[in-house]
């Protein structure tokens, strides 16, 4: 008996074919040969025989999937505005033109045009940095974690460094805070208890071996009932006494209030540099809107300390997260203008009138092309460990029908949207929706329906 995978055609003879030269002359050939050798792979595993017309249908597919970059942009319908596993703050237009701009060519990343000389590719961020905090200088790393431990690493390395038990607190990818901390060379000191810690605390504990005292900022849950603990204007004096430096990781970075869009509890970094924290630590893509970056602003004797640090240079920011940085805190000098330009503060600044109406002109497309659904509220978050506590009034356009298959079909389209599944029902947040992308996702929506 003559097995049917041996009359499946060569991947030579399927490079001679019209169809596979078509193929060849848009794609690389490596891509095409791969496709066609995963083709015929799967086609031996099932026993499958198939004709040279249905390779080349599979094909073009299988080249599409094989060349279609990995990474890739998507629509993020989730209700949570800040989704770190979606890529967390998208970036405003000045941002992006920055990036551009700076990276199409050579740039004076590292170089004084006024003096002829070399620079500091930190210059280029410190002085609006500087200006929006109040701080007397700041470096800029990669990551806010990478900022804790060049922190630690350069004032507390060998030395206690002290916080209070219930601020060990686990960030994204289950990494902690007591890891990362021992990770800088620091030898870490709990005090206090998980919900109550007094100044006393870290009276008792400091010593002559003493490197800093560390605050952490609560950003992803809040801690209600009988609490207490040293705010950073009552913790600065206790460490001054004693020549102790107060290392404060604030976590989301938020440059303006927002009490006025009905959010309010986060610390602005202004407030804590002027507290007289001696380094203020903060990311640059969650609450400030920018590109992902350690942020790190405070007294200059201390940022000098950091700056000689050799390990300041594994940590270092490239010239377009530097161009995005500082195109996105230009905006800051006038807060209007932030509130209307960066992604991420005007999603969040967006009424519940503003959101019902646009969610009802996505709706009036869709019952014009027979699809099948109905507009409902929703509740969305900020996400990213911001405004933990905050509910965020929203509206969603549910779609009717099996909602595990219909979510698998937009995760998977030409463009990917990500929504979530609630009560059986599939729901597509507008809060996360920016409003450029209603029209590609009302078209999304219209292709996973039918």
């Amino acid at each position: 008996m003559t097995d049917s995978r041996r009359r499946l055609p060569s991947v030579g003879k399927l490079l001679e074919t019209s169809d596979v030269q078509s193929l060849l002359q848009e794609n690389p050939r490596s891509v095409v040969v791969q496709s066609l050798r995963e083709i015929l792979d799967s086609a031996r595993t099932s026993g499958r025989d198939l004709s040279h017309q249905e390779v080349a249908q599979a094909l073009k597919t299988k080249v599409d999937a094989n060349a279609r970059p990995t990474l890739r942009r998507v629509i993020n319908a989730t209700g949570i505005v800040l989704h770190t596993n979606l890529g967390r703050a998208p970036l405003a237009d000045a941002a992006i033109a920055a990036i551009a701009e700076t990276s199409s060519g050579y740039s004076n990343l590292e170089y004084d045009l006024d003096l002829a000389a070399r620079g500091s590719r930190y210059s280029h961020c410190v002085a609006l940095l500087k200006e929006l905090t109040g701080a007397e200088d700041a470096i800029v790393v990669n990551n806010c974690a990478a900022a804790l431990v060049l922190a630690l690493g350069s004032l507390s390395q060998g030395k206690d460094a002290i916080v209070s038990r219930g601020e060990l607190v686990e960030i994204g990818g289950s990494f902690r805070i007591p890891d990362i901390m021992r990770a800088s060379g620091a030898n870490l000191v709990e005090v206090g208890t998980t919900n109550r810690t007094h100044a006393d605390d870290y009276i008792r504990a400091a010593g002559p071996n003493t490197g800093a005292f560390v605050k952490v900022h609560r950003s992803n849950f809040t801690v209600n009932g009988f609490v207490a603990e040293v705010e950073v204007d009552r913790l600065v004096p206790v460490a001054s006494e004693r020549g102790i430096p107060v290392i404060h990781d604030l976590g989301s970075g938020l440059l303006i209030p927002l009490d006025g869009i009905g959010l309010s509890g986060e610390p602005l970094a202004s407030d804590v540099v002027r507290a007289g924290a001696t380094l203020v630590l903060m990311s640059g893509d969650k609450l400030l809107g920018g590109p992902q970056a350690g942020i790190i602003v405070g007294k200059e004797a201390a940022i000098a300390q950091l700056k000689r640090n050799p390990i300041a240079r594994a940590l270092r920011v490239d010239k377009i997260t530097i161009a995005a940085l500082s195109a996105t805190l230009q905006l800051y000098r006038d807060p209007a203008r932030a509130l209307r330009e960066i992604p991420i503060l005007s999603m969040l600044a967006q009424s519940c009138d503003q959101l019902d109406a646009r969610a009802q002109a996505i709706s009036r497309s869709l019952s014009e092309k027979g699809v099948s659904h109905r507009v409902t509220a929703s509740t969305g978050s900020v996400g990213a460990g911001a405004f933990p506590g905050a509910s965020l009034e929203s509206r969603a356009v549910a779609l009717s029908g099996d909602a595990v298959r219909l979510e698998e079909r937009l995760r998977l389209g030409r463009v990917p949207v990500i929504g979530r599944i609630h009560d059986g029902e599939l729901l597509l947040d507008i809060r996360s929706v920016q409003p450029s992308e209603d029209i590609i996702l009302t078209d999304m929506l219209t292709v996973a329906a039918a």
